[in-house]
């Protein structure tokens, strides 16, 4: 049809020609509510964002020589966070010299994720960035 014919047509209807395909040979066009066209659009979108969970990752920081009261409830904290759904990278900072004896630091994070086995899974194992050792767990 010539883009005449076609602009005249959708006037005629009292709906806008919109181009679908521009690199087409020839240029696709359709005739349709183009106002409308972009509500529902901005409306389907409002509904996928609503269904939409967005997963965070919180920070749960543990030091080498940590008392059993002190990882309790930092394992706590973590755990609450595991069951919002959100990621948690455990962190074990050093300092000074303790960084010499990585093995301590290796225990605790294995002793953390032991005690978070039953609602968490290990996603990238711990591993030395610097002077902080990380892990992180995701919910089952």
């Amino acid at each position: 049809m010539e883009t005449e014919a076609a602009l005249a047509s959708a006037v005629e209807q009292g709906y806008d020609l919109v181009e679908v395909a521009a690199m087409a040979r020839p240029p696709v066009v359709r005739i349709m509510d183009y106002g409308k066209y972009k509500f529902e659009m901005a409306k389907q979108a409002r509904q996928a964002k609503k269904k939409q969970h967005v997963i965070q990752i919180k920070e749960v920081k543990y030091r080498p020589g940590i008392e059993d009261h002190d990882f309790e409830t930092k394992t706590r904290h973590a755990r609450r966070f595991l069951g919002e759904g959100n990621k948690v990278k455990v962190t074990l900072m050093f300092r000074g010299r303790q960084i010499t004896h990585p093995e301590l630091g290796r225990a605790v994070v294995n002793r953390v994720a032991a005690a978070l086995a039953d609602v968490a899974k290990i996603e990238t194992d711990a591993r030395l960035e610097g002077k902080a050792l990380t892990m992180i767990l995701t919910p089952k």
